[in-house]
């Protein structure tokens, strides 16, 4: 496992590549989640001098399909992602990875499984020719779907078998405040392969009941304990992941913070329970 910052994560803007890229090799971090845009826009020779430079490699890139909109927006990112993709393989960058709502107003679950996997296994296909797999992320709390008619994909096991639908090439995107909001533990992790794992995300939550969490209130690794991130790393460890660790918190404090005391306090509390998980 490595570490990585993704600035939108924790609330921070940058201006481009050059930035980002620095801005994690200055706070220690191995990895950096990028927008396939922004580098499409830099061009692959000059992302590989910064990478050079500042010694950061480039680890995951957000999927860029719009699969949750109408059919011509679909069609529209569909067709740009074949130039994508091969840009990505490019940089030697192999995962991709998104979140899927866990419910609808409009479709039953089984109406939204086979609309997810008629559209996102073309986009599969495309990044499997690439050697890029897909992360897809399930959302655990009982809030963001309570509100909504028909319940859809969120925990671990559901998302297997969405996973499994789509395609080969297509695992999971596991975030520590899913897996503690689904209600899930150590044995559900230690049933994947590290190939099953696509990306990771870290964060924790607030002191109160679980049912009662809401999707964008967290706080930074370590902050609370709610979260058994000792338990949670160390399962992904024991399974032989590989990839990068990110810290999502949607923490309001983070966010009220310059950009490098930002960047400053997220990299010593990834420091600090990485340390404590013997990673």
């Amino acid at each position: 496992m490595f570490t990585s910052l993704s600035p939108g994560a924790i609330g921070v803007s940058v201006e481009g590549l050059e930035q980002g890229l620095t801005l994690a090799a200055d706070h220690g971090f191995d990895g950096y989640h990028f927008s396939i845009t922004d580098a499409a826009a830099v061009g692959a020779e000059r992302i590989g001098e910064l990478c050079e430079h500042t010694g950061v490699r480039l680890a995951a890139f957000g999927f860029p399909l719009e699969f949750r909109g109408d059919e011509e927006q679909l069609e529209d990112s569909l067709g740009a992602l074949e130039a994508q993709a091969a840009l990505a393989a490019s940089l030697g960058v192999q995962r991709t990875a998104t979140w899927i709502s866990p419910a609808s107003n409009e479709l039953t679950f089984q109406e939204n499984f086979d609309l997810h996997v008629q559209r996102l296994r073309p986009a599969a296909e495309i990044l499997d020719a690439h050697g890029i797999r897909l992360g897809l992320e399930y959302v655990g709390p009982l809030r963001s779907r309570e509100s909504m008619k028909h319940a859809f994909v969120h925990s671990l096991d559901q998302m297997a078998d969405l996973c499994a639908a789509i395609g080969e090439n297509v695992g999971f995107l596991l975030d520590a405040w899913h897996w503690y909001t689904a209600g899930e533990d150590s044995t559900h992790l230690q049933r994947l392969s590290p190939e099953q794992i696509v990306d990771v995300h870290v964060n924790d939550a607030p002191d109160k009941p679980v049912d009662a969490q809401i999707d964008n209130q967290r706080e930074l690794p370590g902050a609370t304990g709610v979260i058994d991130i000792m338990t949670f790393l160390t399962a992904l460890k024991r399974v032989g992941y590989d990839g990068p660790v990110m810290v999502e918190p949607f923490s309001e404090t983070v966010r009220a913070m310059s950009t490098e005391d930002a960047v400053g306090a997220t990299a010593a509390a990834l420091r600090s329970v990485w340390e404590q998980a013997g990673l």
